[in-house]
């Protein structure tokens, strides 16, 4: 069996910075190297992934501009990977909603794994392909869809790639989109509020300047409020893997929040507004605090009492890359033989 990836041609697979879509991509892809599984990743040159890789461009790009050429790119890039795809791999895995619309055109089973949150315009699309395997990300987001093939995967990471540290020092984390809906903002009154500093990475999108500008820039001391631009792996290592405790103050209903899981497997307990997903990856008491309000969150900061190892091995149990990639082999396996059952989501 050999499955075809079909990544946007924007960012690296992984990614050298920001990009959760595209660590997904790369490390489902090798954990299904380990387990004797060929796949191409359709990508573009600058990607390390250590499987095959085809591309038609070769710089990443990102930000990606918002206009009418960027997304000529985008289309031109799936729809050569898709007939591409069908002729050299038994499954595609797709990323995208422009994607589906080229399934019509080729015979190949076609998994689709659904990253972002629910629109109900994309879930008239998707219903209009009803022999697609769509893969939901959480419980909450499948609980959104009626499509008749779909089931729930989580998320899951490779635990070697990062660094679990016992020893914490006192300050909170942010990383994320800096971004109005992931709450930079309420993660500073929370640390303002607890009087504890506050160290936040994140990608500043151009879409969302005048917000880092306005609200997040002012609140930035270098002492207190620290901002470090963004984090690659080894820096979010060591970001997440000393603080106390990561802020995640979503202000929507975050469809998964992989950075949950990666604090977590740094031995760093979570501090969350509860949306979305949230409650299915923070254990509350377990591997951290699933909170109601900002006043909460606060106050959860002068109550931490979590055992690294014990965060670390709550991960390992509920979201190891081995989980994923076993329960991704029967998805592929059940869309290439679907006589075979396929699960249906409640």
């Amino acid at each position: 069996m050999r499955i075809g990836f079909i990544a946007p041609p924007f960012i690296s697979v992984p990614p050298k910075n920001y990009g959760g879509t595209e660590l997904f991509i790369a490390q489902l892809a090798e954990g299904l190297k380990k387990h004797g599984i060929d796949s191409i990743v359709y990508t573009n040159a600058e990607s390390t992934v250590s499987v095959e890789k085809r591309w038609l461009y070769e710089p990443a790009e990102w930000p990606i501009r918002s206009d009418i050429y960027s997304f000529i790119k985008e289309i031109n890039h799936t729809s050569w990977a898709m007939r591409d795809a069908a002729s050299a791999c038994d499954v595609l895995h797709v990323h995208s909603a422009c994607a589906l619309t080229y399934s019509g055109f080729i015979k190949a089973p076609i998994v689709c794994t659904l990253h972002g949150p629910h629109e109900p315009k994309l879930s008239d699309l998707y219903r209009q392909f009803p022999d697609v395997s769509y893969i939901c990300i959480s419980r909450f987001q499948c609980a959104q869809e009626s499509m008749p093939h779909r089931r729930i995967i989580h998320h899951g990471i490779d635990l070697a790639s990062y660094d679990l540290k016992e020893e914490k020092q006192p300050y909170l984390s942010f990383i994320g989109r800096i971004a109005p809906i992931k709450g930079v903002h309420v993660a500073i009154t929370v640390a303002k509020s607890a009087g504890v500093p506050l160290k936040i990475a994140g990608d500043i999108q151009p879409a969302y300047r005048e917000y880092f500008e306005r609200k997040i820039k002012p609140e930035i001391d270098g002492d207190f409020i620290q901002y470090i631009g963004v984090a690659d792996l080894k820096a979010k290592n060591e970001l997440l893997g000393n603080s106390m405790a990561m802020l995640f103050p979503i202000q929507w209903n975050e469809p998964f929040g992989l950075v949950m899981v990666e604090a977590m497997a740094c031995g760093t307990p979570v501090l969350a507004l509860r949306g979305g997903s949230v409650p299915e990856i923070v254990k509350d008491g377990v591997s951290g605090y699933v909170c109601r309000s900002v006043r909460e969150l606060a106050q959860r900061v002068k109550q931490l009492n979590f055992k690294p190892t014990h965060l670390r091995a709550y991960v390992a149990e509920n979201f190891s890359l081995d989980r994923m990639v076993r329960e991704y082999e029967q998805a592929y396996k059940d869309a290439i033989a679907p006589t075979a059952g396929r699960s249906e989501a409640a």
